[in-house]
């Protein structure tokens, strides 16, 4: 008969019924409920439970085929992936995190952009700078506030002296 699988499914049915219910995610449920409805019998082919599943067939192969390879676990197993590769490696992030530790540091994202090109030569946008220094390695750039010209430290220090808080 065309379709019918011959994987053999280790586990038994009381514990593919155990791990039908503690299964948190809709896809490990999914691959669970495959495996629990071709040991109980109810479909015999891999189309049918793709059709009851809700999935496509060729899905349905793939997942028994890691079931046969890596058992239970490998079923369970979801692939992420690693995403696009950041413009700022981590090493030069420690090397810019050294340089905002100095003194004198960064008076702005535009002044760590043409560091970042003259040093490492890597060109990143406004953005890409920003949100790298500010949000993922959590530093803050060094600007002091202006003072005015007119600006008395002496004047200050007597004004506090005489200022009475109500």
């Amino acid at each position: 008969m065309a379709g019918v699988t011959k994987v053999e499914i280790r586990e038994s049915v009381e514990e593919l019924h155990e791990l039908l219910r503690k299964q948190k995610t809709a896809s490990s449920l999914e691959r669970i409920q495959a495996l629990y409805l071709l040991k109980i019998g109810q479909v015999k082919t891999i189309q049918d439970v793709a059709v009851v599943v809700g999935r496509a067939r060729v899905t349905l192969q793939r997942w028994l085929k890691d079931y046969q390879e890596s058992g239970i676990k490998g079923l369970l197993t979801t692939k992420k992936s690693p995403g696009r590769p950041a413009i700022i490696s981590l090493q030069v992030r420690e090397q810019l995190d050294k340089e905002l530790q100095e003194s004198e540091g960064f008076k702005s994202y535009e002044e760590i952009r043409t560091w970042l090109k003259a040093v490492e030569g890597i060109e990143a946008s406004y953005k890409v700078v920003h949100d790298t220094v500010r949000y993922q390695m959590k530093a803050k750039l060094k600007v002091p506030r202006a003072v005015g010209i007119k600006y008395d430290s002496e004047a200050e220090s007597e004004f506090k002296k005489n200022c009475h808080n109500i």
